[in-house]
């Protein structure tokens, strides 16, 4: 069974209160922007394989608040040291959603290595994450929503490859960089 990338993104972010987000390249971003534009959103243009180790940068400037880094699983494949630095870290406000398609979108929809046997969540765990899930149904990503909120987890959200359209959130990096340096002073 797969979710809905956009429904699963939105019950994701649904009253998400203070939360900073980090979406990776492509579809995490466009699925974010669907969502709602948000100012405490750090989307990462052509950032590939970045995406975790900015959210745990951010983690560690900002303990008071909670952060969820919201990629994909080709990002993640391509940035898999980054779990075991973080890891080793332990920061408690940080938490990494994987949508995992099976597939890498940005570049023509070939199968990932998630789609031929690789299990990010068990790699997760291999590097120390102490709460690693893979969901599947509303009922997984409600109760992963409520983890997101309290402590740290890294979860692979297990998605249709079926696109969606794209929804673009501004491009402009000066802008995005103020409004979120912004959104994380309050």
């Amino acid at each position: 069974m797969t979710l809905d990338r956009r429904e699963a993104v939105a019950a994701l972010l649904a009253d998400r209160g203070d939360l900073l987000l980090v979406t990776g390249l492509g579809s995490p971003t466009y699925d974010a922007a669907a969502a709602g534009d948000h100012e405490a959103n750090f989307y990462l243009w052509g950032a590939m394989g970045g995406a975790a180790m900015i959210g745990l940068g951010l983690a560690i400037a900002r303990p008071e608040r909670r952060v969820l880094v919201l990629t994909g699983d080709g990002e993640m494949l391509m940035g898999l040291g980054s779990l075991a630095t973080i890891a080793a870290r332990q920061p408690a406000n940080l938490s990494i959603v994987v949508l995992d398609n099976g597939r890498y979108g940005e570049t023509g929809a070939q199968h990932s290595h998630t789609a031929l046997g690789t299990d990010l969540a068990a790699v997760a765990q291999g590097c120390g994450w102490k709460d690693c899930r893979t969901v599947k149904d509303m009922a997984g990503l409600r109760a992963l929503r409520d983890a997101v909120h309290v402590g740290p987890v890294f979860a692979s959200v297990k998605i249709s490859a079926a696109e969606a359209p794209r929804v673009l959130p501004p491009r402009d990096g000066a802008l995005l960089t103020h409004r979120f340096i912004g959104a994380t002073a309050s």
